[in-house]
């Protein structure tokens, strides 16, 4: 009788989570949105590079208020919303607006498990759209601005007792009428911009650690002196700290190290299995802290051996090297989206999803498009062995800015908030994916929107990691010596209409075949492509053609392209995928022949 009354109360638990929490039904689905359970939404751990054994999802059901700017926190909170969907998301169990003129209000309680005693607990936010405020128990712990990157703040000294506490959050996102980077996000979607994100989008989870410990972790690959140099923040950290870290290949131990705290540590990697996406071999690596010879802390987590360079071809064009040698890079426009999740993927299985599939169609690289993804994306590239350039969210196009055309040479002006602020975000941007060897050309700019002291940028990004190339301004305006790489635009077939030989020279955006399905789009209208074809065969066909003239173009001089786009986007009906990934809207066994030659054709000669 005790078992069956303990189910009884389970299955009413879930049902009265279910009955909270209902997603709108007018628009499509993706069939994982299909069978989302909010009592278990995003459960895997949501930090790979540096992973610990014990921690605290605070996923679920929050409860929810919007008002005014300025408004105290309210008595009464609207309802309950689904975290970590945004609140304009079909999945948030909201999905109304916010706006400049108001702010988002979560409240929740959680309980520290009482094996936590004495730990120093942290409360962690895998990413929240835009301006942040957090409290412990009604008191302000801390703030944090930005849309794509973690922050997280020590709460221990603000919990009460040993029963349920307290935890508010109040969000703030102006979106178009702001300066911030926001990517498509926009307050009126329509053509290739989309509906706004606001507040919580990624994981918010518990963490114990000890009062020192482990904040943070990154191994730079040296294939040519095969070797992994390691920088280990340690928080707290104190003369006689010691950092241990161990490389193995499955249980064979490959090499180890102890270097003090705050020092640079070096494991040599003799017989290296290099990266690559043919071969995505990741080491396994231990990490752990001493303390007057006694572990402090300890977290695992994964590197790989890989170099991305660029050098001359035997008939003197610069291309992009992976492991020393010529790799023409070739992916989709990927943008991140979902019908139901919007920023967010219904799950991690869906994340993967798109990454496996854009393998399956033979690319070899991603282009993260005025986005950045949760770091378990990068994990699933890292995995599958994707190359991803990853762009800068872009923004700023408002009151703040002052606008110059372009053809004399002069650029946007920022206001100093907004040049401060973009700069923070790129360099949080950079430190939460270094980490990650799938990332291999960081594109501060994006055809011209807000780009600014283009030069100055791409030589503060390369002097901040000089381990990757730097794409100054993907299809925008364009300097002879800013960066690493020439990136044209051009549609819907591919061009070549500028050539740098002092760089490498790539089609950073073409194609954007449009089709439209009945039963898979956004909206019964108004959808667009660059082209619009009536079935897949014509898709297909035509993205042939177009693959046919690029191999023409790779031969003169391109290194590298991006197909416009992996899937349909709101409005937009050009990707390979419908929106609800329900679909491919080609022939795949064509599709994966073709993108194979293009790849092979550099080599071609």
């Amino acid at each position: 009788m005790k078992k069956i009354f303990l189910l009884t109360v389970a299955v009413a638990i879930t049902a009265a989570g279910f009955a909270q929490w209902s997603p709108s039904k007018d628009k499509i689905r993706t069939k994982w949105a299909e069978e989302i359970n909010p009592e278990k939404v995003w459960q895997e751990y949501p930090r790979p590079i540096m992973e610990r054994t014990d921690w605290k999802n605070l996923n679920g059901l929050w409860e929810y208020a919007i008002l005014p700017v300025g408004s105290p926190e309210p008595s009464q909170y609207a309802g309950k919303i689904l975290v970590p969907f945004a609140v304009e998301s079909n999945l948030s169990g909201v999905q109304k607006t916010v706006g400049k003129a108001n702010e988002l209000w979560y409240r929740r309680t959680f309980t520290v498990p009482a094996a936590w005693k004495g730990k120093s607990v942290l409360l962690h936010f895998g990413a929240v759209d835009w301006k942040t405020e957090v409290f412990v128990n009604d008191v302000k712990i801390g703030a944090h601005t930005g849309g794509y990157t973690p922050f997280s703040f020590d709460v221990s000294p603000y919990l009460s007792g040993n029963g349920e506490q307290k935890l508010t959050v109040k969000v703030w996102d102006p979106t178009t009428d702001g300066y911030q980077p926001r990517g498509k996000q926009t307050n009126n979607p329509e053509g290739i911009f989309y509906t706004a994100v606001t507040g919580i989008w990624q994981t918010v989870w518990l963490e114990p650690v000890a009062r020192k410990h482990i904040a943070s972790v990154l191994a730079t690959p040296d294939v040519d002196a095969r070797r992994l140099q390691y920088s280990v923040d340690v928080a707290g950290a104190a003369l006689g700290d010691v950092v241990e870290i161990t490389v193995k290949d499955g249980a064979t131990k490959v090499s180890s190290a102890k270097f003090a705290a705050g020092q640079t540590g070096y494991l040599s990697i003799p017989d290296a299995k290099l990266w690559s996406p043919d071969s995505p071999f990741l080491y396994d690596v231990e990490i752990n802290l001493y303390e007057n010879g006694k572990l402090a802390d300890k977290v695992k987590s994964y590197a790989a051996m890989r170099k991305i360079s660029i050098a001359k071809d035997r008939d003197g064009i610069l291309r992009m090297q992976l492991n020393n040698k010529d790799l023409f890079h070739y992916g989709p426009l990927d943008q991140g989206w979902w019908p139901d999740g919007l920023y967010t993927a219904p799950c991690d299985e869906a994340l993967l999803y798109d990454v496996q599939k854009t393998k399956d169609f033979g690319f070899n690289m991603i282009r993260k498009h005025v986005k950045v993804e949760p770091a378990r994306w990068y994990l699933h590239c890292d995995r599958v062995g994707i190359l991803v350039w990853q762009d800068m969210p872009s923004g700023g196009e408002g009151p703040h800015w002052q606008m110059h055309q372009f053809f004399d040479g002069k650029e946007a002006v920022r206001a100093p908030e907004s040049e401060s602020n973009f700069r923070n975000e790129w360099r949080e941007v950079m430190d939460l994916l270094k980490p990650y060897p799938s990332v291999v050309v960081w594109v501060p700019f994006n055809e011209a929107w807000g780009q600014f002291k283009t030069q100055e940028i791409a030589q503060w990004t390369k002097t901040y990691d000089p381990s990757r190339l730097v794409n100054p301004a993907s299809g925008g305006n364009h300097y002879p010596d800013a960066g690493d790489i020439l990136d044209l635009h051009n549609y819907p077939p591919p061009a070549m209409y500028l050539f740098n030989s002092k760089k490498v020279n790539v089609l950073g955006e073409y194609g954007g075949i449009g089709l439209a399905l009945e039963g898979h789009l956004w909206q019964p209208d108004k959808n667009w492509g660059y082209i619009k074809l009536k079935n897949e065969k014509e898709v297909t066909d035509e993205y042939v053609k177009y693959a046919e003239i690029l191999k023409s173009y790779v031969k003169r001089g391109f290194s590298g392209a991006v197909y416009t786009q992996t899937t349909d986007v709101e409005g937009e009906v050009n990707g390979l995928m419908t929106y609800d990934r329900k679909k491919i809207k080609v022939e795949e066994a064509r599709i994966k022949k073709i993108n194979t030659e293009v790849i092979e054709s550099m080599g071609a000669k």
